[in-house]
């Protein structure tokens, strides 16, 4: 920000800058936003992120975010606990539940093996994907890792982990996204299309 903003002013914008997706600009936006908040709005705003940031935890299951013991899908009977769906992140988890498709349930690794990183596999929550197992009942792994060069590592680790477990692992496919024109899509992304056609 401008040398002639306030510092306080200042710091609020690169503390907003330290968002993911939030730029310097966005961040100079928020913090003028802010200043036009009322000061039981202000309080609020910082109460509920401190509140977050106290009562959120991991479920002690499937590692995704709750403010309970277990998270509601973890306690919610009606799931399958067969089939273990596995991906990155809890933002991942609630983008499965949009769907309404999915009945299985979930265990979020918190990140991806990325070596260049220092994200190295005890720093995710794979032990906890493995005792999960041991504990049997479980048929299915889905590994819903991003096909990215992380998430291809991360899902290949996990699944030659699981393979002697008896458990079958299985990937999401990945390939042209509905609506999307041939003529615009990558060669990876047709690819995959090809290798994951299915028969009509």
């Amino acid at each position: 920000m401008a040398e002639s903003n306030a510092l306080p002013l200042v710091v609020l914008a690169e503390h907003f800058a330290k968002l993911p997706g939030i730029g310097m600009k966005s961040a100079q936006r928020l913090a003028y936003f802010v200043m036009s908040m009322s000061d039981s709005e202000v309080k609020a705003f910082a109460d509920a992120i401190v509140t977050a940031h106290k009562t959120v935890h991991e479920c002690s299951i499937c590692c995704n975010l709750t403010d309970k013991e277990l998270c509601p899908i973890c306690e919610n009977p009606g799931r399958d606990g067969s089939v273990i769906c596995v991906v990155e992140s809890p933002k991942d988890v609630t983008a499965f539940e949009r769907t309404k498709e999915y009945k299985g349930v979930y265990h979020v690794l918190h990140g991806l093996i990325s070596p260049i990183d220092n994200v190295m596999p005890d720093s995710l929550r794979i032990k906890q994907l493995l005792a999960r197992i041991q504990n049997g009942g479980v048929e299915e792994v889905i590994m819903a890792t991003n096909p990215t060069v992380e998430g291809e590592a991360t899902a290949m680790y996990i699944s030659r982990l699981l393979k002697p477990l008896g458990v079958r692992v299985t990937r999401l496919a990945f390939g042209l996204p509905v609506g999307a024109v041939l003529e615009y899509a990558d060669e990876v992304t047709l690819y995959k299309a090809l290798e994951n056609r299915n028969e009509i």
